[in-house]
Parts: C-alpha cells; structure tokens; sequence
C-alpha cells in the first residue's frame, strides 16, 4: 500500500478527487465482471466435462494441489485452468467493490466540510492510503 500526503485548496477538490476515483474504480469493475461473466460460463463447461469424464473413467475429482506452489509469500498456479482464472477475477472484484465502498463512505463523510463557509488562505492536507483520503489536516497558510 502506498501512503501520501496531497495538499488541496478547497473541500470541492478533495470532492472531485474521490469522484474521479469512484469513476476508474466503478469502469475498472466493470471490466473485471464482464471478465467474470465470460470466465465463468467457460469453467462451468470445464467443470461440466470434467465431471463427465471422471465419471466415465471411473475416477473420484481429486483437488489435491492443483499444480499450485507457494514460493515466499508468492501462490504459483501451474497450468492454469479455468477455475484458478476464475478464483482470482472474483477476488480482484471483491477488492474494487470494498474500494468503491470506501470511497463512498468517504464522500458521504466529507458533506459537512462543504458547510465550514469561508475557508480562504485555509489549506487541506489529506493523508491518502491508495488514494483514499484517511485523514485529513487543516492548515493555516
């Protein structure tokens, strides 16, 4: 995670700043669930004939390892299949949806900056985790 320090002139700024950010998380959502959509209608067919052969063959689904390997604090999937791609949009979606919901509890929170009036020579030094605005100080210039 990456923690900084942005310095704005006004709480319209800072607005504008989390809306912009509402806008690339909400269109980078948007492009992992239709990854998800596609992924998904894909493993449900490789499950399908999957099932189908092991049945035929005999044989019990085995989800052993997988062909996964953990190297450090970094998980290698081997040959990858549908399942593994499937596993990892769903947990990037998961990770935008809490971000957009983040940032939305975060522009509700900051309305009653709009009502602080006349707030000129007033600096915002907002510390930001990921672009998201944790704390923020008021500076007198």
């Amino acid at each position: 995670m990456v923690i900084q320090i942005k310095e704005y002139t006004s709480a319209q700024e800072i607005a504008q700043n989390i809306d912009s950010e509402m806008s690339a998380t909400k269109s980078i959502l948007g492009e992992y669930l239709r990854k998800l959509d596609d992924i998904r209608t894909i493993a449900e067919k490789s499950k399908k004939i999957r099932d189908v052969v092991m049945k035929l063959a005999g044989k019990k689904n085995s989800n052993e390892n997988n062909g996964e390997l953990i190297v450090g604090t970094l998980n290698i999937v081997l040959d990858a299949n549908p399942f593994h791609e499937l596993s990892a949009i769903e947990s990037v979606v998961r990770s935008h949806q809490e971000r957009l919901l983040v940032l939305q509890k975060v522009r509700e929170a900051l309305k009653w900056i709009d009502q602080l009036g006349d707030t000129e020579g007033l600096k915002y030094l907002v510390v930001e985790d990921e672009g998201i605005p944790e704390r923020i100080l008021f500076k007198i210039a």
